[in-house]
């Protein structure tokens, strides 16, 4: 009997996930922010309550769209073997999933419009866990579509159902 010795995925996302990741968390405090001093020039009575939301929206959104994309790249790892593909995610909580070539059903590539100003893109494999699909984000464009075409062609050639 073999015994396998569990260890952190090697590879890195993209280092430039962190800009993708920054700008996307910068976005998410800004459009409320804007929304929020629209109000406030709209609405003169609740000017002095709406400015302050805004302000504590900045304030706790900016540091976060700092701090969260930073942390985030040290901890996001994947790695693809000849047996298995492996992805540790999460900042606060994390989740290390593994998924063995023969339960992969489908692999997926995704590039959004920020993922595209950034040259990125994020591969999905669907297994048949309940868990849900394995998603690594954040990997350069042509080596997500490599990746892609390399674990299409591994499970087209691994014995199993899938399921």
């Amino acid at each position: 009997m073999v015994t396998v010795r569990l260890r952190p995925p090697r590879n890195r996302v993209e280092r430039r996930a962190i800009g993708w990741w920054m700008t996307q968390e910068t976005l998410s405090a800004l459009i409320p922010a804007l929304v929020l001093v629209v109000l406030a020039l709209a609405i003169e009575p609740a000017r002095f309550w709406l400015l302050l939301a805004m302000v504590l929206v900045l304030a706790l959104g900016v540091p976060y769209a700092v701090v969260v994309p930073l942390w985030r790249y040290r901890v996001h790892r994947w790695e693809v073997t000849e047996d298995a593909v492996y992805a540790k995610t999460g900042w606060l909580w994390q989740e290390w999933r593994i998924a063995p070539m023969s339960r992969i059903q489908t692999v997926d590539t995704e590039r959004g419009p920020l993922e595209r100003l950034f040259g990125l893109s994020s591969v999905t494999v669907t297994t048949a866990s309940a868990a849900g699909p394995i998603k690594i984000a954040g990997l350069d464009h042509e080596l997500a579509a490599d990746l892609v075409q390399r674990l299409t062609a591994t499970t087209q050639a691994t014995p199993g159902d899938a399921t």
